[in-house]
């Protein structure tokens, strides 16, 4: 029995593989910010990891002088009250940014909301000022002599409250502001998520006699949570590189009492021409952002797996 040769109409041919016209549009947009990302957060993060280890003025040349400026922070006393202002402020800032914006956008996607689109505008509107305009519409507000607050209180007999020169206060004043202005933002969020959950959970609770309070502590938070933890772990990480307001408001004062930790690396760095020590405060406070982060990150996933 011969074997037979096999001919051309045995083998099968593939067509050419064609090369997807889109091959490359997602690799231009990546090279895009990738660059940028370099440009403006790598390479800035590798100079300032540099200086950190010198004694670098801002001019001229500077030397290598090992982990003396860490050593130095360690018995800076100024350097520990920024930080603790810091994270007074962010624990502060962060809850009340939080039931805010969560209160306000439960109300806005309830059934029996009133003007909900024009409610969502009002509040959005804060979030698109400039840090600075926040600071000084509430500088108006809460000065001490010329502020509409403390004019309205002297006018129903009262006396003038000390916002600026306080320091418990004027820490106060830019927490309830910085807030104002981050209820917006965080808000949108939550209404995002709160759409998202089926109605059939409200209606099968409603059927078991389950109030508006229980569907929202059972339902509601339960099922954004993945937003609340998106929401807490970014006014976490703005709260603690807080400085826009802080400047234009009350300068971290009154003195240098309400100074957090990027105010106290801006004037080390730039009005005292420490650019190495600054720089390795500059690292202290990344690497708190990112046990932070990372440590909610945890949090959340256990959280999850639960």
């Amino acid at each position: 029995m011969t074997k037979r040769a096999p001919d051309a109409s045995d083998v099968s041919v593939s067509p050419p593989r064609r090369r997807s016209k889109y091959t490359l549009a997602p690799l231009v947009l990546i090279s895009g910010n990738v660059v940028l990302f370099a440009l403006f957060f790598v390479w800035p993060a590798v100079i300032g990891l540099v200086y950190s280890f010198t004694n670098y003025t801002g001019v001229g040349s500077f030397q290598f002088i090992g982990l003396d400026n860490y050593q130095k922070l360690l018995g800076d006393s100024t350097f520990y009250s920024a930080t603790t202002r810091t994270l007074l402020y962010t624990v502060l800032f962060v809850p009340l940014n939080f039931v805010l914006s969560l209160l306000i956008a439960n109300v806005l996607v309830s059934k029996h909301a009133k003007g909900a689109s024009v409610a969502r505008i009002f509040f959005f509107i804060p979030w698109l000022l400039s840090p600075i305009i926040v600071g000084v519409l509430w500088r108006w507000m809460f000065g001490e002599n010329f502020g509409l607050v403390n004019y309205f209180i002297e006018k129903v007999g009262g006396s003038a409250v000390p916002w600026q020169s306080n320091a418990d206060l004027s820490l106060l004043v830019v927490v309830v502001a910085a807030a104002w202005a981050w209820t917006g933002f965080s808000m949108l969020l939550f209404i995002a998520a709160i759409k998202n959950v089926p109605t059939s959970y409200y209606e099968a609770a409603a059927l078991d006699g389950a109030g508006p309070w229980r569907q929202f502590f059972h339902i509601t938070l339960p099922s954004i949570a993945p937003t609340s933890f998106i929401v807490i772990l970014l006014n976490t990480i703005h709260a603690m590189k807080e400085y826009a307001v802080f400047a234009s408001l009350n300068n971290g004062g009154p003195g240098t009492s309400n100074n957090l930790l990027v105010q106290y690396i801006y004037q080390t760095g730039f009005k005292s021409g420490q650019i190495g020590y600054a720089s390795a405060a500059s690292f202290v406070l990344m690497l708190i952002l990112m046990a932070v982060a990372v440590i909610q990150m945890m949090v959340n996933r256990r959280v999850e797996n639960r």
